[in-house]
């Protein structure tokens, strides 16, 4: 779509505004794009490690696959997963705060002695499962607003910013020429006024 515009004072004070508002907005927009873009990184880089986490774990507990399939993963559910939200670079994002796990009633001296190496496993499980989906969900919502930033910039910097510039000019343009014309105008009728 071409952007509109009318030749008079009014519009050019207008546009004016617009043109240094989105210059002020422009470096805010620029800091906040490296910021989520560091955070990405980072965040990354954390699914990464949990991901390693995950893989040590399951390594460790090799022994404990044929057992798992036998205990009853009733008695252990997830009771609540406490989400608590913060701030990066105005982009409220979730953080894992705390997990807690329920253990239903085990009569101890009755379960099989490897209980205890397998629940220990399911609670790591979980915890680091919950982890992981939190830090996926973060990654998700920084890379959506890292985009829209940079957007926004490419908007103002590339579109935005140019037209208005270019508007401007054109404006300023037509007025003086509009205004040397005047000039003009007044200077012929003041010359046929006068008597030679």
């Amino acid at each position: 779509m071409p952007f509109s515009f009318q030749y008079n004072k009014t519009a050019l004070q207008a546009l004016g505004k617009q043109l240094k508002i989105r210059q002020g907005a422009l470096p805010i927009l620029k800091n906040k794009e490296s910021a989520l873009r560091v955070e990405v990184m980072a965040e990354k880089q954390k699914i990464k490690s949990i991901n390693n986490q995950q893989l040590q774990s399951k390594e460790k507990a090799d022994y404990l696959l044929p057992l798992i399939g036998r205990f009853p993963t009733d008695l252990v559910y997830l009771d609540a997963l406490d989400i608590d939200h913060k701030k990066i670079a105005g982009v409220k994002i979730p953080q894992l705060k705390s997990i807690s796990l329920s253990i239903k009633e085990i009569l101890w001296h009755e379960a099989p002695h490897w209980y205890p190496d397998v629940l220990s496993y399911l609670k790591e499980f979980a915890e680091l499962n919950a982890k992981l989906s939190v830090a996926e969900q973060t990654l998700k919502i920084l890379e959506r607003e890292r985009k829209r930033t940079t957007q926004k910039v490419n908007l103002y910097e590339k579109v935005q910013i140019p037209e208005l510039e270019d508007a401007l000019k054109k404006i300023k343009r037509f007025l003086e020429d509009k205004e040397n014309l005047s000039k003009a105008a007044q200077k012929m009728v003041k010359a046929r006024k006068i008597p030679v």
